[in-house]
């Protein structure tokens, strides 16, 4: 039998992830309190200083606490951010991981429809005033 296609490469196996790999990958599941590394951490893990690369910013910047920095947004704020950029990208990876991650920290369906419904009027908005090339009247303070 064939093993289903995750991707374009062969994603690293967390069973046979040694070094640098093994210690993100238990980084990754103790940082986000989850028991399996994700297939995009596995197959980034084909390249180890890619994989070290792209996770310390993403914990840096989706888990502050966990890097001992104080953190401005709150995780639901912070995973509404990733969805909507991910929704707007196109990215069903990434709409997926974080609509998962925001029915973890509670969020109902009829709120995850409404983040979803204004993320499209925007994409819609900005699609219109970017088309109109609209000057901008509203500016925020620099301060």
């Amino acid at each position: 039998m064939t093993t289903p296609r995750v991707a374009t490469v062969a994603p690293v196996p967390e069973e046979s992830a040694t070094g640098k790999v093994a210690e993100i990958y238990a980084d990754i599941k103790r940082t986000k309190g989850i028991a399996f590394v994700p297939n995009m951490w596995r197959v980034l893990a084909t390249n180890p200083d890619h994989l070290e690369l792209v996770w310390t910013r993403l914990k840096a910047l989706m888990h502050p606490e966990a890097v001992g920095r104080p953190a401005r947004l709150d995780p639901r704020t912070r995973e509404i951010i990733a969805l909507a950029v991910s929704a707007t990208n196109g990215c069903a990876y990434c709409v997926n991981s974080h609509t998962a991650a925001l029915r973890k920290l509670g969020m109902d369906v009829e709120t995850l429809g409404e983040v979803l419904a204004i993320v499209g009027l925007f994409n819609s908005t900005n699609a219109l005033a970017d088309g109109y090339q609209i000057e901008p009247d509203v500016l925020p303070p620099l301060e």
